[in-house]
């Protein structure tokens, strides 16, 4: 499946037979603390009843916003954790995924959600506005695409009358009737023409991938995953200063996708000095200076966890038709024994 070809199914649907869905999540009661992070939440699905100019404007800025997708030339790749999503769409299958979001798009989007009657009446202190879906149908096959928003908090506001909590704006309209500024009351939700991702046929074809990510719950596991790999690190008793890192996950979510590619490597486990010695060979021909003491990698300042997560990423590569060298964090294992 081609981003050409969910356009042309879009297409195919009639603006009348969309939907507009509000996904909240909550936080399950009674949570262990071992438990896996996507296992941690409950994710609810609701139908927001809309006007007919709604419709048309959600109906006409996806298909609008797929066609600019086109137009870039995406080259559609497999999921991968660290590449960023600058020259790629990436296709991320939902088949055997145990994760709280699979039951939005296997059961609840399907399953004749409750509408709407307010906004206060769905939201909580527990309970969170999470992402908006729209939903296109074509009723002769019953042939559903779901597109995707992440809904950020800053873009939700209830009347103050109706809630008690405070709001740190107002949301007005200037109107060409009055020439005024004036003021939107009742609750509002900003439904804007960026798409974030589309689900179709067990699959779900990436436009942003961090958003995606915290839309469906990778990041928090992403962050449980790094936490991990730490762990697995200190047993080799070949690194020191590894609290430097438990540091930066708690402050930087950006160590967390190169720790998760290091997981990946499946050979950082077992670290020895005959590994070490290796990595202090490339650092040396990569002008990058790795700190080792007593034999072990040790991390002191900023600059050691930089280097040292290079070096158990596989962070250096080199091609072999041009014999270039290259640094990437990301990059997929080929079985050269086919």
């Amino acid at each position: 499946m081609t981003i050409n070809e969910l356009l042309e199914k879009i297409s195919e649907t009639n603006v009348e037979d969309s939907k507009l869905y509000f996904i909240t999540r909550i936080l399950r009661s009674g949570v262990k603390k071992s438990a896996k992070m996507m296992d941690k939440y409950i994710f609810n699905v609701y139908q927001v009843d809309i006007d007919n100019e709604i419709r048309e404007y959600l109906y006409n800025s996806t298909k609008e916003q797929l066609e600019n997708v086109i137009k870039k030339e995406f080259d559609m790749i497999d999921y991968d954790v660290i590449s960023d999503d600058s020259g790629h769409l990436f296709t991320y299958s939902m088949k055997n995924k145990a994760m709280s979001f699979s039951d939005v798009v296997y059961n609840k989007l399907s399953s004749n959600p409750p509408k709407v009657m307010s906004i206060a009446g769905i939201l909580s202190e527990i309970e969170e506005l999470w992402a908006y879906c729209v939903g296109f149908n074509n009723p002769q096959l019953s042939d559903w695409i779901y597109t995707f928003r992440k809904i950020q908090s800053g873009k939700v506001a209830i009347d103050e009358k109706e809630n008690k909590s405070k709001i740190k704006v107002i949301q007005t309209l200037f109107s060409t009737k009055s020439q005024k500024l004036e003021l939107l009351k009742g609750e509002t939700v900003n439904l804007d023409k960026q798409i974030d991702c589309v689900y179709y046929d067990e699959t779900f074809f990436v436009i942003k991938k961090g958003s995606f990510e915290h839309i469906v719950g990778l990041q928090d596991e992403f962050k449980a995953e790094a936490v991990k790999v730490v762990e697995v690190l200190k047993k080799t008793d070949m690194i020191t200063g590894l609290e430097k890192i438990e540091e930066k996950i708690e402050s930087n979510p950006a160590i967390h996708k190169k720790l998760v590619r290091i997981s990946r490597m499946d050979n950082y486990q077992n670290i020895n000095v005959k590994d070490i010695k290796k990595m202090k060979a490339v650092c040396k021909k990569y002008g990058d200076k790795l700190n080792i003491k007593d034999g072990k990698l040790c991390i002191e300042e900023e600059t050691d966890i930089d280097i040292v997560l290079k070096m158990l990423a596989d962070y250096y590569k080199t091609g072999d038709v041009t014999g270039k060298a290259y640094g990437t964090f990301a990059g997929k294992k080929i079985d050269t024994k086919k």
